[in-house]
């Protein structure tokens, strides 16, 4: 298959991240079991090539596939995988729309957006529809399972121009609105709004330690203390609550 995938954010392999319950999802997943991944694409040609990409990787197993997603729903409820690499467009039922009847069918996988789609509208409803990560199919190949890694170990994946958009999305939704929050925002330390700042341009855990001076412990600590606080489950979610509430200023 050829490299037809641009960088990710945070190319490398990253350390392990924490759960929204403070707990190190790597830890838990035995290093000795793979992480098994359904591919959905309406493409065969493409499925097979990422098929052939990801049987490279020792700790990475494809368990199945499907071309759409009303066929990713049935797949994914009887295979239960780690993760669904999923495009966007496909005929019958598209990806963003397949995304929460996932969740309901098969609540521990983790869905990973790979598409062509550079739209924001896109990416927006797909956070929304519960994606943890956002990916433009000009990546390269051997990314693709840096990026699996990343999401399988609780962290978000999302190409640097595509957070660049949502940021933008998130600026002009605010600005469209004039509502005021019924009930204040839980209120967030100096130190957690840096966090989630650096969260939301699509940076790890490690790239975010080096760009405060902490450790990586203490931004997991942080991401888990922000995502009590604002009782949410994922990042991305931390970020979209906090751009709705106007907790976090673009400028």
């Amino acid at each position: 298959m050829a490299d037809t995938f641009g960088p990710v954010h945070g190319g490398r392999k990253p350390d392990c991240a924490a759960t929204p319950d403070g707990r190190d999802s790597a830890n838990e997943r035995s290093r000795t079991e793979p992480i098994r991944v359904l591919v959905v694409d309406d493409h065969a040609l493409f499925r097979r090539g990422l098929e052939i990409v990801l049987a490279q990787e020792e700790d990475i197993q494809v368990v199945g596939e499907a071309g759409d997603g009303a066929e990713a729903v049935d797949k994914a409820a009887d295979l239960l995988p780690d993760i669904v690499l999923m495009d966007v467009r496909m005929p019958k039922r598209g990806g963003i729309e397949a995304c929460t009847s996932i969740k309901e069918v098969a609540p521990s996988a983790k869905i990973i957006m790979l598409t062509i789609s550079d739209e924001e509208a896109d990416l927006y409803d797909a956070i929304k529809a519960g994606a943890t990560g956002y990916l433009l199919k000009e990546i390269s190949t051997d990314e693709v399972s840096t990026a699996i890694r990343a999401v399988a170990d609780g962290q978000s994946q999302i190409s640097p121009s595509m957070a660049s958009k949502l940021l933008t999305e998130f600026k002009s939704m605010i600005q469209r609105t004039d509502e005021r929050r019924l009930v204040p925002a839980p209120r967030l330390t100096d130190r957690e709004l840096e966090v989630l700042k650096l969260v939301a341009t699509g940076m790890n855990n490690r790239d975010i330690a080096k760009e405060l001076f902490i450790s990586e412990n203490t931004v997991k600590n942080h991401v888990r203390n922000i995502l009590e606080k604002l009782q949410l489950h994922s990042r991305m979610e931390a970020v979209v609550y906090a751009m709705r509430e106007k907790i976090l200023e673009i400028r």
